[in-house]
């Protein structure tokens, strides 16, 4: 099994920096992919960035200049790294890592950007 843990989470005002970060463990063979994806409250879950192994990332163009996605295979960790936050970013940020075998969602963890 595959254990997905994020962590860096909170309460952030507007314009404000949070950084997330993205751990998987366990029966790892053979990672394909480590991404974000948020759910809004209200709205359906959406892709915010994903790394794909030997393909670079891909992110969603609205959230291009303010988030950034990296990753340190060594330790299958990914990152995100998010500035200049606004109260529309407030949502529960999940990961998702994806190897050959399985698709594994992490439990969320909650942004909230208010004043």
């Amino acid at each position: 099994q595959v254990q997905v843990v994020e962590s860096g989470g909170g309460l952030v005002q507007p314009g404000g920096s949070l950084r997330l970060s993205c751990a998987a463990s366990g029966s790892i063979f053979a990672s394909v992919a480590m991404g974000w994806y948020r759910q809004p409250p209200g709205k359906e879950r959406e892709l915010v960035a994903v790394h794909r192994s030997g393909a670079g990332t891909k992110s969603e163009d609205s959230l291009k200049d303010r988030f950034t996605i990296s990753r340190d295979n060594a330790k299958n960790t990914v990152y995100l790294q998010m500035n200049n936050l606004k109260p529309e970013d407030t949502a529960v940020y999940y990961c998702k890592f994806t190897t050959i075998s399985s698709i594994n969602w992490g439990q969320g963890i909650q942004v909230t950007v208010s004043s």
